[in-house]
This record gives structure tokens, sequence and C-alpha cells, in this order.
């Protein structure tokens, strides 16, 4: 079943609400019998830098494209601000895309592919150059105008290609997945560079990616995508501190999901009988799953919440260890701040207590309730 979510419309610095940039109205896409996007329902804020976050074939790509013109929905309607643009071809509407590719004419040099759209539009010789070199400067390549798309490096080819993507000034700018082919050093250093880019110009970016971290360090908001509908929608914070679902819990980030029953006095009874307080479980009755992320257990009776367990494995990863320890409830994953020399330093066969805060726990549906 299809969930549809909403993001409400921004606020003004005047206190009213102006529409959303983007708009979805149950939307579907379907190729032959398979139903790639399922009456998803959408709203994006204008001026925000919005992500589209799941794993392949979930449908985020083709959402994309739908938006971008290049895909047309078999059901729904697509607004860019109060304008229905569900039948427009691609050149009609107020967006442009950046792709994987970049899509960079190989036999212009860096000036010209970004002039390119402004060229087609009969836009001013002068004023071509001058907003040309004011977009070159802005993803700071200035001094590299003469150069072609061989003669740079991949983040510099990234760069003309968003510069290429705004010097139109479109409302909506589109990215698809523009960092898969970089390497992971060059892929962190372009997130924070997109991230000041979009504060810096204030159009409205869309950015689709698998890859969970890219999505939280770069977007405001972010909808979690599966098997073609939205899981959750919220910022990131949100999504990682309060999944609603065990796929949200999994997929953003690492999380251990134990089972076990509500009876709605804000705690769960897991299966083996131990108690653990979820303020999360108030209200909530029956089957559950509590979630904790492996950063936030500690080794040690510190909290409130405790189970006992045998160390498997212990994985010295610089920045943390991590642990997973063998518990009634299955296999728990631990990681450990290295920030004191030794600190916490158990061993594989070691007996340990784990606990958290109550705070730290959040509560989803159960996992074998799904499953029947």
């Amino acid at each position: 079943m299809a969930v549809e979510e909403r993001v409400e419309p921004s606020a003004t610095a005047g206190g009213e609400t102006s529409a959303p940039d983007v708009r979805l109205d149950s939307v579907t896409k379907r190729f032959d019998e398979v139903v790639a996007v399922d009456a998803l329902t959408l709203e994006v804020p204008r001026g925000s830098f919005f992500a589209l976050l799941g794993p392949s074939g979930c449908g985020k790509t083709t959402t994309l494209r739908m938006i971008g013109g290049f895909e047309e929905p078999s059901d729904g309607t697509i607004y860019l601000g109060d304008r229905d643009v569900t039948d427009l071809p691609p050149y009609r509407r107020d967006v442009n895309t950046v792709f994987q590719s970049y899509a960079l004419f190989p036999h212009l040099n860096v000036f010209e592919n970004v002039a390119f759209g402004l060229r087609r539009r009969g836009v001013g010789k002068s004023d071509v150059r001058e907003r040309v070199m004011e977009m070159i400067d802005l993803v700071q390549l200035s001094g590299m105008e003469r150069r072609k798309p061989r003669q740079c490096s991949g983040g510099q080819q990234q760069r003309v290609a968003l510069a290429r993507a705004l010097v139109n000034k479109p409302q909506v700018l589109l990215l698809d997945e523009p960092l898969g082919a970089l390497d992971l050093k060059l892929r962190k250093e372009m997130q924070l560079f997109i991230k000041g880019l979009q504060q810096e110009v204030g159009i409205t970016f869309i950015h689709v990616t698998h890859d969970q971290e890219e999505a939280m360090t770069m977007a405001d908001s972010i909808a979690v995508m599966s098997d073609g509908h939205i899981e959750q929608l919220g910022s990131p914070d949100d999504l990682y501190e309060r999944p609603s679902t065990p796929f949200v819990a999994r997929f953003l980030g690492a999380s251990n999901l134990l089972e076990g029953v509500s009876n709605g006095d804000g705690s769960v009874r897991l299966d083996d009988g131990t108690v653990v307080r979820a303020p999360g479980a108030q209200g909530r009755q029956g089957p559950v799953a509590v979630g904790i992320r492996p950063e936030k257990i500690r080794i040690g009776r510190t909290d409130e919440n405790a189970l006992s367990g045998e160390v498997e494995e212990r994985a010295y990863i610089g920045v943390s260890t991590q642990y997973i320890v063998s518990t009634p409830h299955g296999q728990i994953s631990v990681y450990v701040q290295n920030s004191d020399a030794g600190a916490a330093a158990v061993h594989p066969g070691d007996q340990v207590t784990l606990s958290w805060s109550p705070d730290s726990t959040f509560v989803v549906d159960s996992e074998k309730e799904r499953s029947e």
C-alpha cells in the first residue's frame, strides 16, 4: 500500500506560506506490469535542499526523471510552483539536471560548456560573458575557462556541470547521483561544496542518492523510498533518531532491533521477559520492536535499560571500536568511541553487560508481524 507524505509549504519572512517549488499529486509510473512509483504525493518547499534516498529499484530516479520531464507519469499530476507541467517536455520546464556522467561537451572549453544554454536562448554576447564568468567564479574555477573537460579533474568537471546547470537560474535543480563517479575523499569534499552552493544561490535542489551519509550531510529534508513509495519523510536527525519503520531504521545507519510486546505504558517486554523502558511505546499495544543505535550503547551497567551477553567479535577502526555481542535476542552491534586509550577494552569471550538510556530507544512495528 502506498504511503502518502507531505512537506508543509515553507514560511516566508512575513509569516505567510509560499507555494512549494515541486508538488507531486498521486503520481504513479508503470513499466508494463512493474509499478516503479506508486501513487506518490509529495511537496518540496521552495529554496530547500531535498533528497530522495533509497536502494536501487526503489523508484527515486524514476521520480526525479518525471519531475524533469524525461519520463511521463502513468497517473497523477506534477506541479512546478502552481503550474501543471505533467505533459510538458523537459525544455518547457524551468528545471535543469546534473547527471552522474556530467554530460559535458568534450570539444568545448569550460567557458563554452557553461555558456551553452545561454547561447541557445539567444542571450546577448556581453550578458553571456558576465553571467558565465560570475558562475565560474561561484564554483571556484576562475582561470580555468579555456581548459577542455579532459584537462579537468573529476571534481572540476562536476563543478563545470553545476555551473552550466545553474547559469540559466532554473527554478529547480535536479541532481541524479552526481557524486557517484568520484573517489571517497573528493565525494566528501563535493558534498560540502554543493551544500554551500545551494545555500549561496537559494535555488531548490532535489538530489537522488542511495548513499545515506551523503543525503544526511547535504539535505534539509529526506524522503526515504522503498518499493515505489515513501517509507518516511523528515529532517536527517528526525529520520536517524526516530525512524518510523524497520526499513528506515536499518537503511539509515545501523540499528539493533529487539522484538517484544508493548502494553502501552512506555515499556516493552522483550521475548525473554526482560523489560526495557521506551517512551515511544507509550500508548502502543501489541508486538513491537525496540531499536537502539550501536553508538548509543555502553559497555557496563551505566543506564537503565540493560542486557547481558558475550563478546563475539572486536574490530578497531580508528575513531571507534566495533563489538558484536551475542545476547538472548541475537547479535547486537556496539560502537565505542576511542576517545580514551584502552576505554572499554573487552575482548572476544568476555561476558559483558550492555546498557542504554530509555531516551535513546525508538519503537517501530514488529518485523515478525510484518512478515506474517
